[in-house]
């Protein structure tokens, strides 16, 4: 296939995304994303919304809303877009996403970033036992037998400040009760990342340009990336890292916490039962006790390496956002 650059493209080629259309974007991670995509400056940015929605959004995007049942509306609102960012649920309608996709492909919409932003979409083994593999792959399968639109898919492990403040089913802590649960001696690091952070890969990534301008440009460009994965992480930590930064946050010792040990495949196992008796709360349990598997955990780092360094993302305080997500825990909005 012969390489393209911007310099062999028809006249009026424009070599960069301007207009960004993002569904969720007063969401948990959309709204870091919607934020960093402003303040590039660079960017017309459209809140894809259901027509009763009430969510907040930033000043200066521009609101387009839709109506699922009608496939129209979406194409409509998607006209003229240069990139679609579809963040959700994981437990919303898997027909939301379908119809996403194809209204992007029906408008022409170059590039979509589908509904990863967690662990490593192209780890077969951690994506059949948590039950998110399969949908997330047939999303990407689709975009490309539409064969209109590139996707995009961002690996950055789990929220941080979220997870940490969470609650024990998450990353093992319960501030409350000043109890915190290891796996496997806690000794397994995972790739983790901060909401700011996932903000910025999007922004800085969307800010890239489109094709190299000339055969001898070697600059980071989004063609890079077309219909791959894109991995960035705040930390990568292991709980003992976690709790020694709620210990210096905190001020506390570790003979002030209850300290349990099991193991993550014990973890497992134990939501695993949960979801299996019909008791969807042990799917957080699940989801997260599959990362540290010490065998097969969600340190991507070590298997794929990480994009950090070429979209320019900075290096983070962990006790920052340690205390971030003890606040979220406190005042119990991490849900």
């Amino acid at each position: 296939m012969t390489k393209e650059y911007a310099s062999n493209q028809p006249l009026g080629f424009k070599n960069h995304i301007e207009k960004v259309a993002i569904v969720g974007a007063g969401g948990h991670v959309g709204k870091f994303i919607t934020e960093a995509l402003l303040q590039t400056g660079k960017h017309q940015v459209s809140a894809i919304t259901r027509e009763d929605s009430t969510s907040i959004l930033p000043p200066g995007v521009i609101v387009r809303r839709v109506d699922y049942g009608d496939q129209s509306s979406l194409v409509e609102a998607l006209k003229g877009q240069d990139a679609l960012i579809i963040t959700m649920n994981v437990m919303a309608p898997p027909e939301q996403q379908n119809k996403l996709i194809e209204a992007a492909a029906t408008a022409g919409v170059p590039w979509v970033l589908p509904n990863e932003f967690g662990g490593d979409p192209l780890n077969v083994e951690i994506g059949k036992d948590n039950f998110l593999g399969d949908a997330k792959k047939a999303y990407r399968d689709y975009i490309e037998t539409l064969d209109k639109s590139s996707w995009i898919g961002l690996a950055c492990g789990f929220w941080y400040e979220f997870s940490l403040g969470g609650g024990s089913d998450r990353l093992g802590f319960d501030f409350k009760n000043r109890t915190v649960i290891l796996m496997d001696n806690g000794t397994v690091k995972i790739n983790t990342s901060t909401w700011p952070q996932v903000g910025r890969a999007v922004a800085k990534l969307l800010s890239l340009k489109i094709l190299p301008a000339t055969e001898d440009d070697e600059s980071p460009a989004l063609v890079n990336f077309k219909n791959k994965v894109v991995y960035v992480s705040s930390f990568t930590i292991s709980q003992k890292d976690m709790l020694e930064s709620v210990l210096r946050v905190t001020g506390t010792k570790l003979e002030d916490w209850k300290v349990i040990n099991t193991t993550a495949k014990e973890q497992f196992q134990s939501g695993m039962q949960a979801v299996q008796r019909g008791d969807m709360s042990g799917f957080a349990k699940l989801l997260y006790a599959r990362g540290f598997f010490p065998e097969s955990s969600a340190n991507f780092e070590a298997i794929r390496g990480l994009n950090n360094d070429v979209l320019g993302l900075p290096k983070e305080d962990l006790d920052e956002f340690t205390k971030v997500g003890i606040k979220m825990s406190e005042e119990d909005t991490t849900y």
